[in-house]
């Protein structure tokens, strides 16, 4: 085992299953911060999963969780 070996490759995330929740960025309009979430079709409610400080960041989200960056909607 090494101390610093290369992470593998992650599969998509499977406990957001695409009929029932649907990837949102949560936006302040106040500060500006930006959250990836999930929100549930049927309740709305807003499951937060990570902080988005850059674009980078919102391509790691997608390729996290297998959701297409024009599928994102933007709530504030």
């Amino acid at each position: 085992m090494s101390l610093f070996s290369k992470k593998a490759p992650r599969a998509h995330n499977a406990a957001y299953p695409a009929e029932e929740y649907k990837p949102v960025i949560r936006q302040s309009i106040c500060t500006g911060e930006k959250v990836a979430c999930m929100r549930h079709v049927k309740t709305g409610k807003l499951t937060e999963l990570m902080l988005v400080r850059s674009e980078a960041d919102v391509e790691a989200f997608c390729e996290e969780y297998g959701v297409k960056r024009s599928d994102i909607e933007t709530v504030y």
